[in-house]
């Protein structure tokens, strides 16, 4: 068994007051393994990018723990709280985020500039991510020069620049189309078989869901199903068709559940 790296107990996150509560994370506890691939579904308004924001530190819950190799990281603070959120965390936007005025290699770099690791293997570091992610042709372009899928593989080298813990994909494929989004998941699925990194992402479609290793189902704040891929490799279509299966068991199809 594989390391335990990521622990949510009991996780909580309300807004608002009194009578007008919106329970957005009601007690959500689970955890991630050192090399796992897990993917968290649920409709709109579920909980599942506040989840993500917790884990990132980017949002506090209102109770529950969130502890990153037994450390909870509701106790960081400072620096130790911004290294959290520079060097264990790697976060994977919908939209790419990326900084207009940078150059690719410059977007890649910025958390190591940020804090101060640019002569720590950061150009070898660099070569390999960009080498796999097949984007070193384009290093010294801007993001209005660059393809949709492009942005996102230039996206993903930057949250995994600093080798992260772990990262945190929100809807990563929700911008491109479908070829694109094909050789984006084909990239991160190769990264978490042969380099074991630890992948935890958002999404609404099965497909995108059907590359994971095993998927947590979110409605009203809480996990009401879970899914892993059955030993041996189960082949994504067959995993694919489950995923289908329980959607339509737990909502009537897709549209309703997602």
């Amino acid at each position: 068994m594989n390391e335990k790296i990521l622990e949510v107990q009991s996780l909580q996150k309300y807004y608002g007051k009194r009578n007008a509560v919106t329970k957005a994370l009601d007690g959500i506890s689970f955890h991630v393994a050192q090399g796992e691939f897990i993917g968290i579904m649920g409709s709109s308004g579920s909980g599942k990018t506040t989840l993500l924001n917790c884990i990132a530190a980017a949002s506090r819950p209102t109770g529950g723990k969130i502890l990153m190799k037994g450390q909870e990281i509701g106790a960081l603070r400072g620096k130790k709280l911004a290294d959290y959120r520079g060097t264990s965390i790697g976060y994977l936007f919908q939209n790419f985020e990326l900084i207009d005025n940078l150059t690719a290699r410059e977007n890649i770099m910025l958390p190591a500039a940020i804090h101060n690791m640019m002569g720590k293997g950061g150009e070898q570091r660099i070569q390999e991510l960009t080498d796999y992610l097949e984007i070193k042709d384009i290093l010294d372009k801007y993001p209005s020069e660059m393809s949709g899928g492009q942005k996102q593989r230039v996206a993903a080298a930057r949250a995994l620049i600093m080798n992260p813990e772990i990262v945190l994909a929100d809807e990563p494929t929700g911008a491109l189309d479908s070829k694109n989004a094909k050789a984006l998941m084909n990239k991160l699925c190769g990264l978490n078989e042969m380099q074991k990194s630890t992948i935890l992402m958002v999404t609404h479609d099965p497909n995108t869901a059907s590359y994971c290793s095993r998927i947590l189902f979110i409605q009203d704040g809480v996990i009401f199903h879970e899914l892993r891929r059955q030993v041996p490799d189960e082949a994504r279509d067959d995993f694919y068709e489950r995923i289908i299966a329980v959607l339509a068991q737990l909502g009537g199809g897709s549209a309703n559940v997602l």
